[in-house]
């Protein structure tokens, strides 16, 4: 009596697994990505348009801040985050 062992015979599964990772990449391939970008994103990226006397306070916090002569209101900040959380 010949007895067979189970399972397939001569089939290599990794070859079998390469194989679908190979379909799988020329599908992928035929795909490409495309990104398109806004005009008003491409307005924002040629350089934003701060205002002159937004940049002289943000200057003049930075040197508070490097001098240690800048000081937090707490209450100012309990009431925006109140108000924030409250939206």
């Amino acid at each position: 009596m010949k007895i067979n062992p189970l399972g397939s015979q001569g089939i290599n599964p990794y070859k079998r697994q390469m194989n679908k990772l190979d379909q799988a990449g020329k599908t992928a391939s035929k795909a490409a990505d495309k990104v398109e970008i806004s005009s008003a994103a491409k307005e924002m990226q040629q350089g934003s348009q701060i205002s002159d006397a937004r940049e002289a306070k943000v200057n003049e916090l930075k040197i508070q801040v490097e001098n240690g002569t800048y000081k937090v209101d707490p209450k100012a900040v309990a009431k925006s985050i109140v108000a924030f959380y409250k939206k």
